[in-house]
């Protein structure tokens, strides 16, 4: 992707003060070609902000799927994290874990819909995440099922304790989630242990299907890196998009 017009991109850095986690949070904010403040847009919101623009090229990606592929612009806000904390934040057993899903949905959101031109209606806001940011965007849309109905899991992390948390629910036919992982994700070492990606991912798409979500569930040859990942967020971006 090395045409000047994918290339040309407009990426802002906002900050926002959290009083649920005591710090100051940092927003990427990307606007699509011929960005204009009086129309409404689809929002992508992607956790490891940082990785999705820099490894995953998203805002290069989103440039082409608008000017070539004929998709409706979209906004996307990446949320930065601290890597040395993401697991206490991400992972449902972690101790920054409610502070962190209030602060998405009760500051992250309002502030950015506040100050961008982005459609307030669940099907509009779609939760992008990578391993660990696959099963919290999960989670955020069972904590604030009027918030988020569309998830993009990259290997999600669906730790045990994560599925018992999906088990517990009943109907989930409100929620479309579109799932990828490696056939290489089958002895992945991660900060808590190996674990067997592969597995993980079938489990928790039946838990979904049981519950009657929709799934669009995928495994193909891969390894828990974004050189993977890179290459997967057209088609999921896709499914949830539009064209214009």
């Amino acid at each position: 992707m090395t045409d000047s017009r994918y290339l040309k991109r407009t990426i802002l850095k906002d900050e926002i003060n959290s009083r649920f986690l005591g710090e100051t949070r940092t927003l990427r904010i990307y606007l699509p070609p011929g960005y204009n403040e009086i129309l409404s847009y689809p929002v992508v919101y992607c956790q490891d902000g940082e990785e999705f623009f820099n490894f995953g090229r998203i805002a290069t990606q989103a440039n082409r799927l608008i000017l070539d592929e004929g998709v409706e612009p979209f906004i996307i806000v990446g949320v930065e994290v601290n890597t040395k904390i993401r697991t206490q934040e991400y992972a449902p057993f972690g101790n920054r874990f409610e502070a962190y899903t209030a602060c998405f949905a009760e500051e992250i959101i309002p502030y950015v819909e506040q100050k961008y031109p982005i459609r307030r209606d669940a099907s509009s806001r779609i939760l992008a995440g990578d391993s660990l940011g696959g099963s919290v965007s999960l989670h955020l849309a069972l904590l604030y099922p009027q918030l988020f109905n569309r998830i993009i899991s990259l290997s999600g992390a669906y730790y045990e304790a994560s599925q018992e948390i999906i088990a517990r629910e009943r109907d989930l036919s409100h929620l479309r989630v579109w799932m990828t992982v490696g056939l290489q994700e089958d002895a992945f070492e991660s900060d808590t242990g190996i674990y067997n990606f592969v597995e993980l991912n079938r489990q928790c798409a039946d838990l979904l299907r049981e519950r009657n979500a929709e799934v669009s569930y995928r495994e193909k040859d891969g390894k828990h890196l974004w050189g993977f990942w890179q290459n997967e967020l057209p088609d999921a971006l896709m499914y949830f998009l539009d064209r214009a």
